[in-house]
């Protein structure tokens, strides 16, 4: 029964930092402070009550449609809050069999880093940006938890996060910033800290494969062309959350697959 409560606690706390992660969203594309003045309907820009805040299920009842003007609600908002109620669901969780002060900071600060991942995913998505606000703080945090790990630890994690970013800064300046942006370079540095070696090699390998295949697929069916530009975050923050998780099986089922006879 504990853990079922806890369970069921964890993602509805989740849900909830999802929908202030919506809000973040949506006022950094219209350059507004997240940090004061209540939610706002983004089309007739009434005030919303709390009926109208309930994380999933408000946008379940009012069929995806404001209350007010009758506009409809974008899937980004239940999309968002499901993810997070599921992220944190997934690192807390684990709280309940091993709970110790060391295992509790460490699913603060997956949560937390997730967090901003999630932001850049959107945000990238949308407006092909990846905003200083939210990359330079998840870096700062990331530095904050690695100081008092062990050293191998930590060489580990900043090797990772050089290798990255450098590889990345290799290619945005040898195609003057057409492959790739700048916004791109910081985001590998920040999934260098994040996952440490090996997953960071993980990561990147998916986010290349997916990309790939997502821009294949978007040329041949003529919606987008070779000289088009298509956001790479959102591959790379989908990378980064598979290593997170399925690193382990995936290198596994390379070896086994290429490897070992």
């Amino acid at each position: 029964m504990i853990n079922l409560l806890f369970s069921l606690f964890s993602f509805l706390f989740g849900t909830i930092v999802g929908s202030f992660l919506n809000c973040v969203i949506y006022r950094l594309e219209t350059s507004r402070s997240f940090l004061k003045g209540r939610s706002f309907c983004p089309h007739c820009e009434h005030t919303l009550e709390w009926k109208d805040l309930i994380p999933i299920l408000s946008f379940v009842l009012l069929k995806g449609k404001c209350r007010y003007c009758g506009k409809k609600i974008s899937f980004q908002y239940p999309i968002i809050e499901l993810l997070t109620g599921i992220f944190s669901f997934l690192f807390f969780k684990p709280l309940v069999l091993t709970f110790t002060i060391l295992n509790f900071l460490f699913a603060i600060y997956n949560f937390i880093t997730s967090c901003f991942l999630i932001i850049i995913f959107f945000f990238d998505l949308k407006h092909y940006l990846i905003p200083d606000k939210v990359i330079y703080p998840a870096i700062i945090i990331s530095i904050i938890y690695l100081l008092p790990n062990p050293k191998f630890y930590i060489l580990n994690s900043l090797y990772s996060a050089l290798g990255a970013s450098l590889f990345f800064l290799f290619i945005y300046l040898i195609s003057k910033g057409k492959w790739m942006g700048f916004g791109d370079v910081k985001l590998a540095f920040l999934m260098g800290l994040f996952l440490g070696f090996p997953k960071i090699l993980v990561a990147l390998f998916l986010a290349f494969s997916l990309g790939a295949a997502i821009g294949i697929y978007l040329i041949l069916t003529k919606k987008k062309t070779l000289k088009s530009e298509v956001p790479f975050a959102p591959f790379l923050v989908a990378g980064t959350f598979s290593a997170l998780f399925f690193s382990q099986n995936l290198i596994s089922w390379y070896l086994n697959l290429f490897l070992i006879k």
